[in-house]
């Protein structure tokens, strides 16, 4: 990775002086949530939105679960954000367990509901361990999604991106390639999966510049709160935990306070370090949470306006 005569200086200041200090506030961010289950539930997700609303989110988006299986609920939530907030909202959708025409109908009741932006995914299989198999009448992948919801509606779309390859890829080039095809479909921008080193990013950022991509790539961030789930998650797709990062949660499993100290900084400290290398927008995968997110945008140099008192519903909102 060749870095600007910019980007050494900003290299050279974050070994030089306290790490967030005198940071200029010019990030982007946006947030990821899942789609709540229980009112209660439900309740927690709107405080976490309201608490993180302030910070002017480039967009959030509402996962789907394996096989569509939350597609309802995924509706539900981001129908309502389009509805009730000023931020834009982002409905994932995938390829799996339906057809072609199933998945038009669900982009149109978006497109009508006022989404104007969907992350176009292919999807994990419904069932944990099998292989990720086509509707005989679906779409086949993402790269085929993406242009199918350009001829539904005219969409921004994302797609995913993975910094530590795909783990149905079999080698990093091809998945390269695979994004390629996404994004020369149609997509706008990518998002990665979470990774915990830098030098990971700034690895997979060389090789699509190499491959002659140059639409946006926004890392994903996942602010560590639960070793165990994380592990599980990361194992399924392909990230990486290092050896040091699960040392330093050794210990931890009784003590959640500290686990969320150690959590915020730990992911604080890599966006410092891909800030440094030019990272100007971060997408935070939240878990519905606000605390570690909002954190770590703070010391990022991430301020909400003064005039802002987390007004996140519109004056006309019921």
């Amino acid at each position: 990775m060749t870095l600007s005569l910019k980007q050494l200086a900003e290299a050279r200041e974050a070994l030089g002086t306290p790490l967030f200090a005198g940071l200029a506030g010019d990030v982007e961010v946006s947030f990821e949530f899942f789609p709540p289950k229980t009112e209660k539930m439900e309740e927690t997700l709107w405080d976490t939105l309201t608490t993180l609303a302030p910070l002017g989110p480039k967009f959030v988006s509402v996962t789907y679960g394996a096989g569509g299986s939350t597609r309802e609920r995924t509706h539900a939530t981001v129908a309502r954000i389009a509805s009730e907030t000023a931020i834009p909202a982002a409905a994932h959708l995938t390829c799996v367990d339906a057809t072609r025409d199933e998945i038009d109908t669900i982009a149109q009741s978006y497109w009508d509901a006022g989404v104007r932006h969907i992350v176009a995914l292919r999807g994990d299989p419904p069932r944990m361990g099998e292989k990720f198999v086509a509707h005989p009448k679906g779409y086949a992948n993402a790269a085929e999604l993406v242009k199918g919801l350009k001829q539904v509606a005219p969409f921004e779309i994302s797609v995913a991106a993975y910094p530590e390859t795909h783990p149905d890829a079999d080698c990093a080039d091809s998945d390269i390639d695979n994004l390629k095809r996404k994004l020369d479909a149609g997509a706008d921008q990518a998002i990665t999966q979470f990774f915990f080193s830098p030098e990971a990013f700034f690895r997979f950022r060389d090789a699509y510049t190499r491959a002659g991509i140059t639409a946006p790539i926004l890392p994903g961030i996942l602010p560590v709160s639960n070793v165990a789930t994380t592990r599980k998650i990361a194992g399924a797709c392909g990230t990486e935990i290092p050896q040091w990062m699960n040392d330093l949660f050794e210990g931890l499993d009784d003590h959640p306070t500290t686990r969320q100290l150690v959590a915020a900084t730990v992911a604080a400290e890599m966006c410092r370090r891909l800030y440094s290398g030019g990272v100007r927008h971060f997408h935070f995968y939240t878990l519905n949470r606000a605390e570690l997110s909002f954190a770590i945008c703070h010391l990022l140099g991430l301020r909400a306006p003064k005039a802002a008192a987390a007004p996140v519903l519109q004056e006309n909102a019921a």
